[in-house]
């Protein structure tokens, strides 16, 4: 069989997961309670909280509030961004739904090849992961168009950057994770979890800072506080610099390590190279995970055939 006609069918399952996916309104709101909560919380209290932070450490300068608003909202939809591209990743996915209607079935008995079925999960699941983040960067992009945007070109690319590659570090790790997974309890319990749990473990919550010293070298050995302190510099990075021409530099260091704009290793200050080092290796590693688990499914299954 051609390799066109095997793309026409790749092309075809990807569109038809999408949208499934956004069909399927339950799992669409699920995977978007994490920004939500995010959202209600510093309507409520984190806006507030950071303003009167920026204004006790700022005290006895004269700081404008269109940079303080600019500022809490980066730091607002850093966080968004940082949790949505794991969160939605996780709870996008068609392939644990389809093992339950007992479609994947229908597949194995249909000419397509478990390699390109595979990729259209894979595909679907992060496309619909890009296609509600790039959406949420818009919102945000928005939000400080009105309130204070001071995101240069390199900035709004390295956003990107972090959403792409966190995008398919999430999907990667779900997918392998749904590899495993055949009950619907199982889905709607991880997809609970991560949603509850990774905005904490990540710092998108709170500041890393503000854990417990375990804490903080335990987050610190995971990737995605490294793609959370990018995001953090993307949104971030201008305000500082703008704020940098009203108050010394030793304070603009100290708002920048007190709001997770810059991070350390065990007391090694990490450059933004290293984030992106960090983050490509570690989905790198994923993808080399996955490849291999399914080739070992794939040979499992011929000697069962045999």
């Amino acid at each position: 069989m051609s390799s066109k006609a095997e793309f026409k069918k790749l092309t075809y399952l990807t569109s038809r997961n999408i949208k499934l996916y956004f069909k399927d309104k339950m799992t669409f709101l699920v995977s978007l309670i994490t920004p939500l909560i995010l959202l209600v919380l510093f309507i409520a209290f984190l806006k507030s909280t950071y303003e009167s932070s920026l204004i006790s450490i700022t005290q006895g300068f004269n700081l404008d509030q269109k940079l303080i608003d600019a500022f809490t909202g980066g730091w607002l939809f850093s966080s968004v961004l940082a949790t949505s591209c794991i969160t939605v990743a996780f709870c996008s996915g068609i392939m644990v739904i389809d093992k339950i209607n007992r479609a994947n079935i229908d597949f194995m008995v249909s000419p397509v090849k478990k390699s390109t079925l595979q990729l259209s999960y894979v595909l679907a699941n992060l496309f619909s992961t890009l296609i509600v983040t790039f959406v949420l960067l818009v919102v945000g992009l928005v939000y400080l168009a009105c309130v204070g945007f001071y995101i240069s070109f390199v900035d709004l690319l390295l956003i990107i950057f972090g959403i792409v590659v966190t995008s398919l570090f999430g999907t990667l790790l779900a997918n392998i994770i749904w590899t495993f997974t055949h009950s619907q309890g199982v889905v709607s319990g991880v997809c609970t979890l991560v949603s509850a749990l990774y905005g904490f473990i990540c710092g998108a919550y709170m500041p890393i800072n503000t854990m417990g010293a375990g804490m903080q070298g335990f987050v610190s050995l995971l990737p995605g506080t490294y793609a959370t302190v990018l995001f953090r510099q993307g949104f971030l990075n201008g305000v500082l610099k703008e704020m940098g021409k009203t108050l010394p530099n030793e304070m603009i260091e100290g708002i920048a390590s007190g709001f997770d704009v810059k991070m350390s290793f065990f007391g090694h200050d990490v450059s933004t190279l290293a984030l992106i080092l960090v983050i490509t290796i570690s989905t790198l590693a994923l993808l080399g995970i996955f490849l291999l688990i399914n080739s070992l499914r794939k040979k499992q299954l011929k000697k069962r055939i045999q």
